[in-house]
């Protein structure tokens, strides 16, 4: 189809059909002239190329691009379970004395809705709750006392309290049935009939009854039945007595109230929006949680105040499942893992509704809260008060309809949000009703109401809206008024005197167009400007010299515009219902007035040519066309905005024109009507034009004609009006008929010299979408994506020009001249008719931009939006130069090459692609990643370019060339689920470091660009010590270079500051916006920080420490997604829904001093939001950072060197005590994650292990591998000391008993022993209590710290003291490369020292305490220590390490004899240096992995080697041509691990050597053994059980082992070892008949499979598989003969241990993990069911389940089903704490239960009495619990390594500290004389002396 024709048809009377006449058509060009005499324009030079293999192809913007290549999609997988359910597999055994009966409501269902329940379908009964015992209600005559509020705490099932099912204490009348529902799976009620008030379910039965329920929250879980109506009736009881019935219905049409009745429109809405919101219920309604605050309905609306809920109602027609009380604000939506990071309570499972896998829980259902939270009223200004009700308004104003609306999906607040400013005259008088609609001015001037994200800004929306998680709290809704239009609104947070310049940003322009839609676009009625919307922003385009200026104040997209006739007045319309309405002084960018709509979304406004009236359409919130008319004359001279007149029309209207002629006539046009309007007497009125046969054509458009003779009188004007088919109708607005239909077809052959016209109805038309109408032609713009001027005649086409989508809008200049044309895919631009040009004025993404990347050199800007489009523009005039465009895979990330014409790209299938500006190809593409890119970025100096995709790896680019390859690809470096962000990656300005966030959410790690090394890992989730939840990482970006530091925001809204070198915290910039940031970036100067706030773009003063807060602006209407500077730093960019280019009005100083970072020990003196971290970023005392002291600055003694050579026979010993040494692989100490609470640090957890006499630390249990140089021996003296956690222990070798050194914070890292042995230093890691690492000094003979000293920020990675003991060096980890002196006199700080790369080991010369040698990464360093009078110097020598020793680093170091010093090499070198000379002359290979001694080289595989060196002294001299012949291995061990620590005897006949298998092993060369001194578990301790007698316990640990200990002495005795599992569980058999050589142990495994060990032969008895999935449980049975074992999906099985039969498999916690199982002897008899056992369940969805049992008879039944709720917040590092239960050993009817619940605390139950009897408050949630058996004592572990032990009788409790980590396992043995905890790998054994 090349050409159109017109076919004219005549329809008045007597009229003759016109021939059709051909038309001329010219060549296509970016213009067509319809003559033959005008030249057709060539189309402007679009640059093209493709590339083959690519299929991607650059081009200019003026045509689409072509298509990327596929992505995959991989269809989501759907699960579904119910929550809280309790099914039974088919064939599973039904417990007897369970009874069976037809489905009731709180059980499970079967499949199928609507269809009443078989009598044959059975489900099992009910399981109470704790909380909700089933007592019954008394029926006493007093109707009106409560129940007691612990009967319904924290929820109460009203349906299952009073028995519906049994229709005893409630009653039923008409069609009520009990049917099964497909949605839920369950049974449920069916209320149908056609009269509600004779079918219905009213609760209690009798009117003389009283429910007495007291919760707050009435939660109503139903369904509407589709197209009909229903109702609730609830009777509510006050203080007073007063009864109120409250009702709720979509029978309603409006609110009423009187003093006893509350009527309340239940409003159900749909998709559709044309659907009337009150009345019959949709047809495809869904479940809905109708979440009803009594205490508030009845504050508000009547000034009373609740009592209890006396009666309810269900009528017909409805479904119910359920109804709850509840005083807890439940949130339905959050389940699972998503609760622990927002501040609500989780919906009870057993009020859940279910919701499969990878669906929304809003997409299935409904969720309706009345009243909202914005209509809450606080209960300090409810005062009972006489006067009338409307004396208590918070301002004037009607009283809005308090509606409640249901929504299908989660969705914003359906109205901006105002200031609530309560009346002087009101305060303290209780507000009746809130306020519709309150304006709020907030302008440049400053105001006490500025602030944006604070609180003073609520809804006072009355209509319930839908709850979601996705509301914007900040500047979402808020109103600003601005009064000077070059300005932006900008609000204050904070003090009121803000940071200069004010404002510091100001918009220059903005790059997008549309946003509602993009038929908005006008004439200014001069001609020379353009007005259109950009999202949020109002745009005035110059379109001669492309300057912009902007109405700013709208906080959502801009729905309609229009302009009078003067350019006077500027008239907007904003697209969140309910549409809030502003008038601007066009002339000054002034808001004149502001005022919300009648109507719920504008859809069109129409100015007067005076601007006196304006009229507008839109849609009212019932969904019906409205029409209003507001008077505007006065607003100009100071009044208001009147509406003069409104209607409702059932016609549609897509366009409405007042009339240029007339302002009281309009018309209007929509589907299949054209409607002539007039506003007389206060009324619109309207008329229909006979249309005849087009009367369902859908109307578009319509434009008024002027005479010809300029006559203004309605007579002569003619109505123009098109439609989608094509046609465009003639319409006499005097006779209103249609003059003239003519139609815009096709051709069929484009090959005929003449193209053949088709007739009226041949064909299908092309859809005409906008008209515009001059004195001369008239300008057609259609869907083909043509614009075309034809004369009045449509005798032929004058000129057309094709646009790259459907043309959405066109309008003429005034003068004729111009055609301005706006097309759906964001174009806007004018063709000029005398050039035949069409100029581009806009250009737009259609979907938000989600990263941009700037190019200096050129001014370019790059960016990516999710309309799959990458586009480029030029900043300086921003217009689009070219667009790459892909509709298989969606782009994510981009960045320029800093040097070169290239960019790249990253795209959703995870290739990274480089495009050529120059070329515009894909010169190189790689697909190493393997998900969607979620962050790129390059080097300063553009050799390096790194990428980051959702599984996690990262990618290392060299970009040295333009065929850039890969150098690196690391998996789980990233974090994996971390969405895409253009602060994901971050490169330091001098391109040295790169960070990101990974591995976890937790933690940013920072990581040498070049190697990609890690040098820095910072806990984020161990920094906010103020909040309740683990932090985590959102965004990265580095400070200057100068300044080092490294920016984090975070998802507890802070912005922290970090050292890029050490991790320590510098700053912190709390609060920043309520929801996470995920961008940021600093200015080159230091001067400001930018952050994307929500909507807003916040500015900080970066170099005050005492900061006034933010400057805040808005603009965007859609989250920004990137900010940031350009790279001359004098503009900002945001990236949202647009892009905008703002100026920064800073002056630039070219002497800027970059902010110094504040001493750790200094306070701030101000109360900013940037503050010093030493002040508040722990809140507690801080230890000052010590300075060299002079006074104490020891003079250095110098000690002869022997003779050379030395003895030459085996060089290993020195005149000292022996030096330990480390590995390659472990060359910084690595401390285990600490499980601690943010609040750890407030509650002193640090106290010392005997903190009171309850217990005493009596031996600890293992050894921390993971340290180094952590064990010292001196076999002279006998003194033995090694390290376990937080604690030294000093143990004697011939007895075993044991010291324990207590006082450190966090874990040990290293120690050593001085040369006098008199002297014992130990060095901690970093805590979150402490600012500074702790070396503590401890006098050997006494064992009490001398002195406590703290000068590094990071881990001290060794210690050492000189030969004459006068000095101790401390060297850092890699991260904090500090090396400190200190006097040992007084242990002042001599010299402090940063190094220059990374050391991993130091020494001093044995020979001369003045020399100290470090080795690290390449080099050997020698430091010649100097002192003239009071100072002290450091002489440096570095020399470099030959090629010959490798490449790999020097990891440990030991003198020989004078002048040998022996390095060892990460890639199991020994080389051999003389120190005077400064060269390493020798070198081999001495193992595969680390070498970590001198002379015994200890390996990271765990050889130990011995090697004879006699000849090394001889070989000096040869110097290069040493050979490493004459060197030989001795002897060689295997251990258990990688060596992390040693200590040999002078002679190295015999040593004590530590592996990371947690063992400390004796070493005899002579005898060529060794023997396990002190052993541990190497993994995690998962349980600890005790044998009969007391005389042995067990443990076992997911290293795979069982290890049997001997109780007295705690040494190992037995070990079964199961390669390649984990052992999760484990039960010791109980006594059986006093036969010890029956003692067995039941082991459950991480396969499933439960393994018999027989203790007495030492051997496996039986393996069976009774699970499929590991075990996480198991128990014995009292008689020993069988098992219980539960596993991770739920299930427990019974087996026999002897048969390895498994005889039953229970179900009822499928789904959830079982935590505990335990067994103990029945002794209670009220029960009321029989059995030898009784047993419990706990699962880790909260549930308890309590069983009585008698195996031998087999029978089994459940006694009690317990269930607890699940908490707001959790402090146990994101994930739950277990749930436990235990027996009290005291009393046989007690239980005792810990979990996560609402409240910290031992729930205390009593299993006869159905109810909680008592609570114990905790300070944090249990991790593990125990029961004393022989006393009234609890002890509870923490993850906080704190454990309480409590005294139940006296309810006294105390607490202790030792663990280094999460107290996971606390157990009692059955003396009770002993008490074993665990924390990892560590066990510590305290005695419970006296109790």
């Amino acid at each position: 189809m090349t050409a159109e024709v017109m076919a004219e048809v005549a329809l008045l009377p007597g009229s003759r059909c016109l021939a059709s006449r051909g038309v001329l058509c010219a060549g296509r060009a970016e213009a067509k002239a319809g003559s033959s005499s005008g030249g057709a324009m060539a189309r402007g030079s679009a640059r093209r190329a493709g590339v083959p293999g690519s299929g991607v192809q650059g081009r200019r913007p003026e045509r689409s691009g072509p298509r990327l290549g596929p992505e995959a999609r991989a269809p989501a997988q759907a699960g579904s379970r119910l929550p809280g359910s309790h099914p039974r597999a088919s064939g599973a055994w039904l417990p007897s004395g369970a009874r069976a009966r037809p489905a009731s409501l709180a059980g499970v269902g079967v499949a199928g809705e609507g269809v009443e329940s078989p009598g044959s379908c059975l489900l099992p009964e009910a399981r109470p709750s704790p909380a909700v015992a089933p007592a019954r209600v008394a029926e006493s005559p007093d109707a009106r006392r409560p129940l007691p509020a612990a009967w319904q705490h924290p929820f109460l099932n009203v349906f299952r309290h009073f028995r519906v099912d049994e229709w005893k204490r409630s009653a039923k009348q008409g069609d009520v049935a009990v049917v099964t529902d497909k949605t839920l799976k369950g049974a449920v009620y069916r209320i149908r009939g056609s009269v509600s008030a004779a079918n219905y379910i009213q609760l209690p039965g009798s009117s003389t009854q009283s429910l007495g329920l007291t919760g707050r929250y009435l939660y109503v879980l139903f369904r509407p039945l589709p197209g009909k109506h229903f109702v609730i009736h609830l009777d509510v009881s006050t203080k007073d007595n007063q009864v109120i019935r409250v009702s709720f219905s979509n029978l309603f049409k409006e609110f009423k109230s009187t003093a006893t009745w509350l009527q309340f429109p239940l409003v159900l809405e749909t998709r559709t929006s044309q659907r009337d919101l009150v009345g019959l219920a949709p047809s495809r309604a869904r479940w809905t949680c109708l979440q009803l605050d009594l205490q508030d309905i009845l504050l508000v609306y009547l000034n009373r105040c609740y009592g209890h809920l006396k009666s309810i109602r269900l009528c017909a027609s409805l479904l119910v499942r359920n109804l709850y009380t509840s005083d807890l604000c439940f949130e339905p939506a959050i389940s699972g893992a998503q609760w622990a990071k927002l501040p609500v309570t989780p919906m009870p499972r057993e009020m859940a509704f279910p919701v499969p896998k990878g669906e929304s829980w809003h997409d299935r259902y409904v969720h309706v809260r009345f009243p909202s939270d914005s209509l809450k009223v606080p209960s300090k200004l409810i005062e009972k008060s006489c006067s009338p009700p409307e004396a208590v308004l918070l301002g004037p104003g009607p009283q809005p309809l308090p509606c409640p609306v249901a929504s299908s999906k989660p969705v914003r607040f359906s109205v901006s949000p105002v200031v609530q400013t309560p009346s002087p005259t009101a305060s303290g008088r209780a507000p009746l009703a809130p306020r519709p609609f309150l304006e709020v001015s907030l302008s440049q001037e400053r105001s006490d109401a500025s602030n944006v994200d604070g609180p003073g800004f609520h809804s006072l929306e009355p209509w319930a809206h839908v709850e979601a998680s996705d509301v914007h709290t900040a500047a979402a809704g808020t109103h600003v008024l601005t009064h000077e239009s070059a300005e932006v609104p900008v609000v204050r947070t904070g003090s009121c005197e803000g940071f200069l310049p004010d404002p510091v940003l100001r918009l220059k322009g903005v790059i997008g167009f549309g946003g509602h839609s993009t038929r908005q676009a006008l004439w200014t009625p001069d001609g020379a400007a353009v007005v259109y919307p950009c999202h949020a922003v109002i745009v005035v385009l110059l379109v001669d010299t492309g300057e912009q200026r902007f109405f700013l104040g709208h906080t959502d997209k801009v729905s309609a515009l229009a302009l009078d006739g003067s350019s006077s007045l500027l008239a907007s319309a904003q697209a969140r219902a309910p549409s809030v309405m502003r008038l601007w002084d066009f002339q000054t960018g002034q808001c004149l007035c502001l005022f919300r709509s009648p109507v719920h979304v504008v859809c069109s406004l129409s100015f007067s040519d005076s601007g006196a009236l304006l009229c507008g359409v839109g849609k009212d919130h019932h969904g019906r066309t409205m029409v209003v008319a507001w008077g505007t004359g006065q607003v100009g001279l100071g009044g208001e905005v009147v509406v003069l007149a409104k209607a409702h029309t059932d016609f549609d209207v897509q366009a409405f024109r007042v009339t240029f002629f007339d302002e009281t006539r309009m018309a209007s046009c929509g589907q299949g009507s054209v409607r002539l309007w007039r506003l007389r007497g206060g009324a619109l009125r309207s008329c229909p034009v006979d249309l005849g046969e087009h009367h369902t054509l859908q109307f578009t458009d319509l434009a008024f004609k002027q005479a010809q003779d300029g006559c203004l009188e309605p007579l002569a004007a003619m109505l123009f009006v098109c439609s989608r088919s094509g046609h465009i109708l003639e319409i006499d607005c005097q006779r209103m008929v249609v003059r003239h239909a003519r139609r815009l077809l096709p051709t069929r052959t484009p090959g005929g010299p003449h193209p053949q016209k088709q007739t009226f109805s041949s064909g299908p038309g092309i859809a005409i979408s906008s008209l515009s109408i001059s004195p001369a032609m008239c300008a057609v713009g259609s869907e083909d994506g043509f614009l075309r001027l034809w004369p009045l005649d449509f005798s032929s086409v004058l000129l057309e020009a094709e646009h790259e989508g459907p043309v959405s809008s066109v309008c003429v200049s005034p003068d004729g001249l111009r055609v301005l044309s706006a097309t759906s895919s964001g174009h806007l631009g004018f063709l000029d008719t005398l050039s035949r040009v069409y100029h581009m004025l806009a250009r737009s993404h259609t979907a938000p931009v989600l990263a941009l990347a700037m190019e200096q050199r050129r001014g370019q800007l790059a960016t990516v939006s999710q309309d799959r489009t990458v586009r480029i523009w030029d900043l300086a005039t921003l217009q689009q130069l070219y667009d790459f465009t892909s509709s298989e895979e969606a782009p994510c990330a981009v960045t320029f090459h800093p040097t070169r014409p290239t960019f790249f790209c990253g795209f959703s299938s995870g290739a990274v692609r480089s495009f050529s500006l120059e070329a515009a190809e894909v010169p190189v593409e790689h697909t190493c990643h393997r998900g969607a890119i979620t962050g790129l970025t390059a080097t300063p100096d553009g050799r390096l370019l790194f990428s980051s995709c959702s599984e996690g790896s990262l990618a290392q680019y060299s970009c040295a060339d333009p065929h850039w390859h890969v150098l690196r690809v690391a998996a789980d470096m990233v974090c994996p689920d971390a969405p895409a962000s253009p602060s994901a990656l971050a490169v330091s300005r001098d391109g040295h470091l790169l960070a990101f966030v990974g591995p976890s959410r937790c933690t940013v790690t920072v990581t040498d660009s070049a190697s990609l090394d890690e040098l820095l890992r910072v806990d984020i989730g161990t920094l906010d010590l103020a909040s309740s939840r683990l932090d985590s990482a959102m965004a990265v970006c580095f400070g200057p270079a100068a300044l080092g530091h490294l920016l984090v925001s975070t998802s507890s809204n802070r912005v922290v500051v970090l050292d890029a070198v050490s991790g320590r915290i510098i700053r912190e910039l709390p609060g920043v916006h309520p929801e996470p940031c995920p961008s940021l970036t600093l200015s080159e100067d230091a001067r400001f920080l930018l952050i994307a706030a929500g909507r807003t773009i916040k500015v900080w003063d970066y170099t005050t420490q005492a900061s006034p807060g933010p400057q805040v602006y808005i603009g965007h209407s859609e989250p920004v997604q990137a900010v940031a500077f350009s790279p001359d730093q004098q503009q900002v960019l945001s990236a949202g829904d647009a892009v905008f280019l703002w100026d920064v009005l800073a002056t630039t100083e070219s002497n800027q001093n970059f902010p110094v970072a504040p001493q750790a020990c200094e306070a701030g003196s101000g109360i900013g939001p940037l503050e010093d971290a030493s002040s508040r970023a722990s809140e507690l005392p801080q230890q000052q950072v010590p300075k060299p002291s002079q006074a104490s600055l020891p003079r250095l003694g110098i000690c002869a060197r022997p003779p050379e050579g030395g003895d030459g026979v085996r060089d290993t010993r020195n005149s000292g005590a022996p030096r330990t040494t480390c590995l390659a692989s472990y060359k910084a100490f690595t401390p285990a994650r600490v499980s601690c609470s943010p609040h750890s640090a407030k509650v002193g957890t640090c106290l010392p292990p005997a903190s009171g006499g309850w217990l005493r630390l009596k031996a600890v249990v293992g050894y921390s591998g993971n340290g180094r140089a952590n064990m010292v021996w001196r076999p002279d003296t006998g003194f033995f000391a090694y390290t376990c956690g937080r604690l030294v222990v000093v143990e004697d070798l011939h007895s075993g008993a044991q010291q324990h050194w207590s006082g450190h914070s966090a874990e040990v890292s290293t120690l050593a022993l001085s040369h006098s042995a008199q002297v014992l230093a130990s060095a901690s890691g970093c805590s979150s209590t402490t600012a500074h690492c702790q070396i503590r000094v401890w006098d050997v003979s006494g064992g009490l710290c001398q002195h406590l000293i703290s000068h590094h920020s990071t881990t001290v990675l060794a210690l050492a003291f000189s030969p004459d003991d006068r000095l101790l060096v401390t060297l850092g980890d890699h991260d904090g490369r500090t090396l400190a002196l200190w006097g040992t006199t007084t242990y002042d700080l001599v010299s402090s020292t940063r190094l220059p790369e990374p050391v991993h080991g130091v020494a001093f010369n044995p020979w001369d305490a003045g020399e100290l040698t470090c080795v690290g990464q390449g080099t050997v360093t020698f430091r010649l220590l100097q002192q003239r009078g009071a100072d002290i110097s450091l002489q440096v020598r570095r020399e470099p390490v030959p090629e010959a020793v490798g490449a790999g680093e020097l990891t440990s170091l030991c003198y020989g004899a004078p002048p040998l010093l022996y390095c060892g090499t990460s890639s199991g070198q020994v080389c051999v240096w003389d120190t005077r000379a400064g060269r390493c002359f020798l070198s081999w290979e001495a193992d595969d992995g680390g070498i970590g001694s001198r002379l015994v080289s200890g390996s990271s595989v765990g050889r130990l080697r011995l090697w004879a060196v006699g000849a090394v002294s001889e070989l000096r001299c040869k110097g290069s041509g040493a050979r490493s012949s004459s060197v030989f291995m001795e002897h060689e061990l295997v251990l258990d691990g990688a060596v992390v620590s040693a200590s040999f005897d002078d002679s190295v006949d015999m040593g004590v050597v530590g592996t990371t298998a947690g063992t400390l092993w004796f070493v005899s060369w002579a005898e060529g053994t060794s023997t396990r001194l002190i052993s541990g578990h190497r993994s995690k301790v998962n349980e600890v059980v005790f044998g009969p007698g007391e005389a042995h316990c067990a443990t076992c640990s997911e290293d795979g082992s069982v290890r049997v200990w001997a109780l007295a002495s705690m040494e190992l005795v037995i070990q079964f070892q199961v390669l390649n599992q984990s052992c999760l569980c484990l039960a010791w058999s109980p006594p059986c008949c006093g036969r010890p050589e029956q003692q067995r142990l039941a082991a459950g495994y991480g396969d499933g499979s439960l393994r018999i060990f027989s203790v007495s032969r030492t051997a496996m008895e039986l393996k069976m598989h009774p699970h499929p999935v590991a075990l996480t449980a198991v128990a014995f049975s009292t008689d020993g003969q069988t098992v219980l074992s539960g596993d991770k999906d739920g299930l427990v099985a019974v087996s026999h241990p002897r048969t390895g039969t498994t005889f039953r498999v229970l179900s009822d916690h499928q789904g959830a993990p079982i935590s505990t199982i335990c067994v103990t002897c029945k002794e209670c008899e009220d029960l009321g069911v029989e059995g030898t056992d009784l047993w419990l369940a706990a699962s880790g969805d909260q549930r308890v389940s309590v069983w009585a049992s008698d195996w031998l008879r087999n029978r089994c039944d459940l006694v009690d089903w317990l269930s607890f709720p699940m908490p707001a917040t959790t402090e146990t590092q994101g994930h739950l704490p277990p749930s436990l239960a235990a027996f009290c050993p005291w009393d046989g009817a007690l239980l005792m239960y810990v979990g996560p619940g609402v409240y910290k605390e031992v729930i205390i139950y009593n299993l006869c009495q159905k109810q909680v009897v008592e609570k114990i408050p905790l300070p944090f949630f249990a991790m593990s619990l125990s029961l004393s058996p022989g006393s009234y004592l609890l002890a509870v572990g923490f993850a906080e390594c704190m454990l309480r032990l409590v005294d139940c009788a006296t309810g006294t409790a105390q607490d202790f500290a030792g663990h280094d980590n999460a107290v996971h396992l606390c157990r009692f043995t059955p003396s009770a004389r002993l008490l074993f905890t665990a924390a990892r790998n560590e066990i510590l054994v305290w005695e419970v002396p006296g109790r």
